[in-house]
């Protein structure tokens, strides 16, 4: 099996784990039964060992393949199309709830006969735990069971197979209006706990699972411009939220390359902190209230009783709450096109990222406003908190790109410690909480008043990386966003322009596409360069949109440069972490913070676009 560009994906899930499928319908990435559990498919991160579950026509010609996600929905379409025939297959996860529970975790796969007549192949390679754990294949009366000392899959289906090594493989043909459904889920005590679906039954669930995806979508208030991308952002948002504790996983992979062959590969199924904010944002602006509450609850329960150290609170959490993340890699795998190491776990979890209490505080601060009000025992750890920030924030640390070149004086670090304390200020007095409040303003603007010295460097005429540098770094785009620096303040009208310009007149941008900072200026402890970082390119518009208040030139730039990267995102509207050279998906893959910047990013264009 060859491998798919990373773009050539699309995902479903049930709000548990998920599956990314290809366009050629081969199932390349699918861990069981959570989002960070080891994989049982994972052909993405080696083809050949990695394990894969593909279901695809047989055609004289090679078949044009197009996908797109049924209306509304995280039901996922792939279509194959040529003269002699055209088929597709449906691919969506039942989703639990109070009215449809389901006991397991379960891909739906239904295939269909469009036109003609059209014979298929079913392939079925399972490799358990990353394929590190041996497995014995049982074909049964209801299809095929793999079982592992672990894990058990069921492949429930009426077509024949037969046993190809670890795997089973079956061929069958359906002729225009037929259909024939497969399902594989974890196996129960025993292989009857499925059986193959009935089209009557495949059909419930199709109408189920669609149900479900827009009677969620309708809380939508957006409807403004883009609003097509609005809600697929949003839908990527739910499909990446772990059902049982309302927390956010940054992606669904790991190990997807920055740099194809490159070592800048990490495993992002995991909370980030540091989401916490913008996700609140987003989700706050266009209506999902609900989210935004279970997501702010489990922030809280993140807390631990403060005990002055600062990993009362730590970067990263695994979705069940879990600290320990430990990494590792994988060094039987080849990693996606040869990009080694493969790694699973986050060493960066017990890193000082001082940025986090900012952004903490401020999602704690929107949600109180627009959202509920917070309880006083949580603003009692806030307050805990404030003053540690207080004690501590002339730290070096890691920042927010988790760099492994050693601790610094990040200037967006200190920026973000000078949000805890403004926000912990407003949020008190707000609430009448009781409050050190005359010492959080004095660090506060101390914090701000260095920043403005030695985060500025009159030369470039703009804010950088770190204290002493001469290298740009998109992160100082947010200052805008966070009320920071006035939109249309000289120095920060100057950091936009120094960083819109192209990287060989020493910026950031390469046909509006934003780097997060220069490789080649700044040793991040890592060898090897990265794509434009999607996430950044629409703080940028943002940045841009902002100023445009002053300036209806920049608005226009905004809009036309936010349009162009809609044109970066995949076929279904998905965005990876990055963009290559060439316009390709780096990183893994579908981001979430990406989408929650693209929805933030919209919001507020379309807002001062209706003003204009």
């Amino acid at each position: 099996m060859a491998y798919l560009p990373i773009e050539d994906y699309g995902i479903v899930g049930n709000m548990r784990t998920c599956a990314l499928v290809g366009v050629n319908g081969s199932v390349d990435w699918f861990c069981c039964p959570n989002f960070d559990s080891p994989s049982v498919f994972g052909a993405i991160l080696d083809d050949r060992k990695g394990g894969h579950f593909k279901i695809a026509p047989l055609l004289d010609d090679p078949p044009v393949q197009r996908q797109v996600y049924w209306p509304a929905s995280n039901v996922l379409i792939t279509r194959f199309l040529a003269p002699n025939g055209v088929a597709e297959v449906i691919d969506f996860m039942p989703v639990s709830t109070a009215e449809n529970p389901h006991e397991h975790t379960e891909l739906i796969r239904r295939v269909n006969c469009v036109r003609g007549v059209v014979p298929f192949i079913l392939e079925c390679y399972p490799a358990f735990n990353y394929a590190r754990d041996a497995h014995r294949t049982e074909l049964n009366e209801n299809g095929a069971a793999f079982i592992s000392a672990k894990l058990g899959l069921q492949l429930s289906t009426r077509v024949l197979l037969e046993q190809d090594g670890d795997g089973v493989v079956g061929a069958f043909v359906l002729r225009e209006g037929e259909s024939a459904t497969v399902s594989i889920g974890v196996l129960g005590d025993a292989s009857a706990d499925y059986h193959p679906p009935t089209e009557a039954e495949s059909d419930a669930l199709f109408e189920e699972t669609v149900a479900y995806w827009r009677g969620w979508l309708r809380q939508c208030t957006y409807k403004g411009r883009w609003r097509e991308m609005v809600e697929r952002s949003a839908l990527v948002l739910k499909l990446l939220t772990y059902e049982p504790t309302g927390a956010i996983i940054a992606a669904p992979t790991c190990s997807l390359p920055e740099e194809l062959g490159g070592v800048r590969n990490w495993d992002y199924r995991y909370t980030w902190i540091r989401d916490a904010a913008f996700t609140l944002y987003a989700l706050l602006r266009i209506g999902f209230t609900k989210e935004a509450s279970r997501f702010m609850h489990w922030l809280e329960s993140m807390i631990d009783p403060f005990d002055d150290d600062w990993r009362n609170i730590q970067i990263i959490y695994g979705i069940d709450g879990r600290r320990q993340l430990d990494e590792i890699t994988l060094d039987h795998l080849d990693g996606y096109r040869g990009s080694r190491p493969v790694r699973i776990g986050n060493g960066a979890y017990d890193q000082l990222q001082l940025d986090i209490y900012g952004e903490l505080m401020d999602s704690v601060y929107l949600f109180n406003r627009y959202g509920e009000p917070i309880s006083y025992d949580f603003w009692t750890k806030l307050r805990q908190m404030a003053n540690w920030v207080c004690d501590n924030w002339q730290l070096a640390d890691e920042g927010i790109w988790e760099t492994r070149g050693g601790r610094q004086h990040f200037v967006y670090s200190k920026m973000m410690c000078w949000v805890m304390l403004d926000r912990a200020v407003r949020l008190a007095d707000a609430r009448a909480f009781p409050s050190e409040r005359f010492r959080w303003i004095q660090t506060r603007d101390e914090i701000y008043e260095e920043v403005q010295t030695k985060g500025w460097n009159p030369e470039l005429q703009a804010f950088v990386q770190h204290y002493g540098s001469d290298s740009l770094d998109a992160s100082t785009l947010i200052m805008p966003l966070i009320f920071f620096m006035s939109p249309t303040d000289p120095r920060m009208l100057s950091t936009i322009d120094a960083i819109n310009r192209s990287p060989a007149q020493g910026g950031l941008v390469s046909d509006s596409l934003v780097y997060r900072y220069n490789a080649a200026r700044f040793h991040d402890g890592l060898t090897g360069q990265e794509g434009t970082f999607n996430m950044c390119t629409f703080w940028l518009v943002e940045a841009l949109t902002r100023a445009g208040w002053g300036d209806p030139r920049r608005l226009d730039q905004a809009r036309l440069m936010f349009e162009k990267m809609l044109g970066y995102a995949n076929h279904l509207g998905l965005y990876a972490e990055e963009t290559g050279p060439s316009g390709e998906g780096l990183g893994n893959f579908p981001q979430a913070f990406t989408h929650l910047a693209l929805i933030s990013c919209a919001f507020n264009l379309d807002r001062a676009l209706g003003e204009k």
